[in-house]
């Protein structure tokens, strides 16, 4: 588990990412901060922020579009504009942490910052957690196409965060990222098979391992 080190206050961080499903029960997490560094914390913390967030709908028309720019100071932080969220999400604060959320078919996805944090960045970081995972799982997320495909799903949680710093809030660069191909020319995302996406990933998951 990467803990979040120490770095520029003005650089916006990500304290964790989750997926459970609809009963609460873990499906992919990754934990950035020390606060859950033991497994039954972060089992306390994910059925707590579930209990609280199930009540609600994420499911509405989401917020308007717009524009917002970067946190200042922050260098490795993504480009000078970054949309924010057209679609359902919903925020909360929950011990003193702020909470951005979405329900997916019978999924929720989470991404948890500090009570201070801006909370449109926290919306990006969802935005580009969902729509990656989505277009990788060819719009099929529901618990059991992530399940088969978690390789997938943890590269794309990868991507978008490293050790609490946010890399990456376009959801085609991370969704090309994982599966390895458009930058250089090859066959674009949107024209692969599932089955190269998913042996690209793979490759990708086995060439991390042996570093």
């Amino acid at each position: 588990m990467s803990i979040m080190a120490q770095v520029d206050p003005s650089c916006p961080t990500v304290k964790n990412l989750l997926i459970l499903d609809s009963e609460g029960r873990r499906i992919a997490v990754k934990y950035f901060a020390a606060e859950w560094a033991t497994v039954s914390s972060q089992a306390n913390y994910e059925k707590a922020v579930f209990a609280k967030t199930s009540r609600t709908n994420a499911r509405g028309e989401g917020m308007q579009a717009g524009l917002f720019p970067t946190a200042v100071g922050c260098k490795r932080l993504l480009s000078p504009l970054i949309p924010c969220i057209q679609s359902a999400a919903e925020i909360t604060m929950f011990d003193d942490y702020l909470v951005v959320y979405k329900c997916l078919g019978d999924l929720m996805f989470y991404v948890t910052g500090s009570d201070n944090e801006n909370e449109l960045i926290l919306y990006a970081v969802l935005q580009a957690f969902y729509e990656a995972t989505s277009a990788l799982l060819r719009q099929q997320v529901d618990k059991k196409t992530v399940l088969e495909n978690l390789d997938l799903v943890l590269l794309v949680m990868d991507e978008i965060v490293d050790g609490g710093l946010i890399l990456e809030t376009d959801p085609q660069t991370v969704a090309a990222r994982v599966t390895m191909r458009g930058a250089d020319g090859e066959v674009p995302i949107a024209e692969q098979t599932f089955s190269q996406a998913f042996a690209s990933a793979k490759e990708h998951l086995a060439r991390s391992l042996l570093k």
